[in-house]
This record gives structure tokens, C-alpha cells and sequence, in this order.
């Protein structure tokens, strides 16, 4: 009996072959692939390990008569339709925490890239041509002002790292928290108004599409960075290329993007950014921990156990 499908073409080798060997399992490269499934192994599913960014919505779960687990590979599930699978009993979690310090290490690391034009720094003495003369002078990043917007477990990390670089910490979140001296702004734009430089670490989904809008990145201005590890969808995308195309906007450092990974064209005309491809947790220790976080999960969702990391 098939009681696993795993779900997406994003898993490594490793990851399925873990899954594969903890539990008998089918596979699929997207929820859409569930309802052409032969009938009698859909009816033999009962959890599934979900790794991607396709939309897994109430079809899909409906297409599966005995699920009773989605087990998400990552700490954002917005493409889960969570709402559905609550109304049909079926349980999700993820695999937050166990990435949080990778998450954090590459959002301070592209600040410093962005700030001292570190990729073309590399590329002036890659290509033989430092000789021709240095980069030209760029900007100091310790000491200044930057907004994390959301203070859960990665921005809390991102920002305990900033204030060792003697950073001015600001913070927006639903509430104000016990924080050592950072300043909380209840208004976005406000804040924005006050910074260098703007972190973007909430999560993704329709609650926070657009949150960071036009008029914040207007009152960031044309010193301010903005710096995204969240969702593309969290970031009004069209409004920041016109912004930092106009000079309206100072620079952005950016590993999320609106239809990844077919990022708009327009970025890459840009020499005030910095682009990585949604690499926040690629390290083999943490992609490794949040394998065995999601099998943890299914292992007590068939054992008949509290879930470890449970969603809804």
C-alpha cells in the first residue's frame, strides 16, 4: 500500500530517496498531476510530501479521498491552500526554525554585496583587469539605519546580526515586542521615512501581497536599499523597477521575485542591485534538516502522533 505521495520536481535525489525508504511512495511533479492518478492509489494515499511553489489547492486535495496531511518542504506554505485543507480535516505543517540562520546569513550577506559591489569587485579581478583601475568608492554599511519589516524568528535573526554592525534597529510586526532598544513603528511608510535601509522578512500569501507598496518605496527614497528574502508577492515588483530605474530608489538586494524563476528582464539592465535565485536556505546542513523536519511529520502523522510542526 502506497501511503506517501510526494509532490513537485524540486526534490533532490536524496530527499526522495529519504522519503522512499521511510515509506512506500508514488510520485508527482505537481499537484495538478494528482487527478490523472489511477483511482486505486489515490484512494491508498494518505499523507503527501509537498515541495514547491505550483498551487495546491482544494481540487488537488479532493482528488485524494483518504489524505489527511500535506507535509510542506519549507517554512512558507502559501501556496497551500490552508483554508481547504482545514475545512476537509486535513492537517499541514512545515519546517520552520531549522533555516532561519541560513535565511539571515544571506540577507545580511547581500546588503554587504549590494553596498560594496562585491560581484563586480570579484569580476574586475576574475577578468585580469584591476590593473585598468580600482572600483569606485561605495557605501558603508555598518552604522546605519535599516527597517526589518517583520520581526518573526528570521527577522529577529536577521536583525541580531545587524545591531553586531552597530546597526540603528527599526522594526514593524502586529505588535510591539520586547526588543533590546530597537524603535517599533506601528506605520510602514513611517518607518520606511526613517531608514537606509529596508528588510523585508514577513511571510508570503494574500495577506501580505503588495505590503510593501509604491509609496513606501517613494519614502525609502533614492538612498534607500531595499532588501527582500520573503516572497516576490510581498513587494509591489513593478512599482520598485520604475523606482530604481528613475533613481527614485537607491538599490535593492533581492532573492525572491514575482514568476520565478522567469525574472522580468528590466533587472538585469540594473547596476544598483543584487539578485540571487531564491537560495535563503541552500546550504546542504539546513536543506538536510528540513528534509528530515517534513519526514518527522508524516512519521507521526501515519504513527498516529502529535504532529511536530503543525500549521492548522
Amino acid at each position: 500500500m502506497t501511503n506517501l505521495l510526494i509532490v513537485g520536481n524540486a526534490f533532490t535525489e536524496e530527499e526522495r530517496a529519504r522519503l522512499s525508504g521511510a515509506h512506500a511512495a508514488a510520485l508527482v511533479a505537481s499537484p495538478s498531476d494528482i487527478a490523472g492518478m489511477d483511482m486505486t492509489l489515490r484512494t491508498e494515499v494518505r499523507a503527501v510530501a509537498f515541495k514547491g511553489h505550483a498551487p495546491f489547492g482544494a481540487e488537488a486535495m479532493q482528488a485524494l479521498p483518504n489524505l489527511g496531511l500535506i507535509a510542506n518542504f519549507g517554512v512558507g506554505y502559501d501556496a497551500i491552500d490552508v483554508t481547504a485543507a482545514t475545512a476537509r480535516s486535513v492537517a499541514v505543517t512545515n519546517t520552520p526554525d531549522v533555516l532561519n540562520d541560513d535565511v539571515a546569513d544571506l540577507a545580511v550577506g547581500m546588503m554587504l554585496a549590494q553596498a560594496r559591489d562585491m560581484v563586480r569587485g570579484h569580476l574586475v579581478v576574475a577578468s585580469g583587469k584591476w590593473p585598468e583601475g580600482n572600483l569606485p568608492l561605495n557605501r558603508k554599511m555598518s552604522g546605519g539605519k535599516v527597517g526589518i519589516v517583520g520581526l518573526g524568528r528570521i527577522g529577529r535573526e536577521i536583525a541580531n546580526r545587524l545591531a553586531a554592525f552597530k546597526m540603528d534597529i527599526h522594526y514593524t510586526s502586529r505588535s510591539e515586542k520586547e526588543t533590546p532598544g530597537w524603535t517599533y513603528h506601528a506605520d510602514l511608510k513611517a518607518m520606511a521615512q526613517a531608514v537606509d535601509w529596508l528588510v523585508v522578512a514577513l511571510v508570503g500569501g494574500p495577506e501580505t501581497e503588495g505590503h510593501v507598496s509604491r509609496e513606501v518605496l517613494e519614502a525609502l527614497g533614492p538612498q534607500g536599499v531595499l532588501v527582500n528574502i520573503s516572497r516576490g508577492t510581498t513587494v509591489d515588483e513593478a512599482a520598485m523597477l520604475d523606482l530604481l530605474e528613475s533613481g527614485k530608489l537607491g538599490g535593492a538586494a533581492l532573492d525572491v521575485f514575482l514568476n520565478e524563476p522567469d525574472v522580468d528582464p528590466r533587472f538585469r539592465r540594473l547596476n544598483t542591485v543584487h539578485l540571487q535565485p531564491h537560495q535563503g536556505s541552500g546550504t546542504v546542513e539546513t536543506r538536510r534538516a528540513m528534509a528530515e523536519l517534513q519526514l518527522a511529520n508524516i512519521d507521526a502523522f501515519l504513527a498516529g502522533k502529535d504532529l511536530v510542526t503543525p500549521v492548522n
